[in-house]
């Protein structure tokens, strides 16, 4: 499994408000493409995102879904982009000071991913996430500002 954390100047509320809105999905998750809907009831446990992965025009249909959700402290979610594989997601915000550390941990549960040595795996999915929680700092905080 790899780990990720951050520390962004936000409370843990606007950093959920930004998970809560499916539709800046695709502004902040590597790999997203588009956002094709979203569940009326995201992020409660059981909603889609259905959005697109890859480039264009080599894109993915799939969804993303929640496992799990507390709202201002965690979510876990089962991301899918078949035939590229599944990954289970857990980001968790806890208050830090004047701001909000968010760790993001991610396993590939189905697919190819799950034969990728452990290792290899990790060094993959930590410099993808490290970009994922960047961008989604970038634009927690750039709510907040305005």
């Amino acid at each position: 499994m790899s780990v990720n954390t951050t520390t962004v100047r936000a409370t843990p509320d606007e950093v959920w408000s930004v998970l809560a809105d499916g539709w800046s999905y695709a502004l902040w998750v590597v790999g997203a493409s588009r956002i094709r809907s979203v569940d009326e009831a995201w992020p409660a446990e059981d909603s889609s995102i259905h959005h697109s992965v890859g480039v264009w025009p080599l894109l993915i249909d799939d969804r993303t879904t929640v496992l799990a959700s507390v709202p201002g402290r965690r979510i876990r979610l089962r991301a899918k982009g078949w035939p590229l594989g599944e990954a289970e997601v857990d980001i968790g915000l806890t208050a830090s000071g004047s701001g909000t550390e968010i760790t993001i941990a991610e396993e590939p549960t189905a697919g190819p991913g799950v034969l990728v040595p452990d290792p290899v795996n990790d060094v993959a999915l930590r410099w993808r996430n490290a970009e994922t929680l960047r961008r989604l700092g970038y634009l927690v905080e750039n709510r907040r500002a305005s």
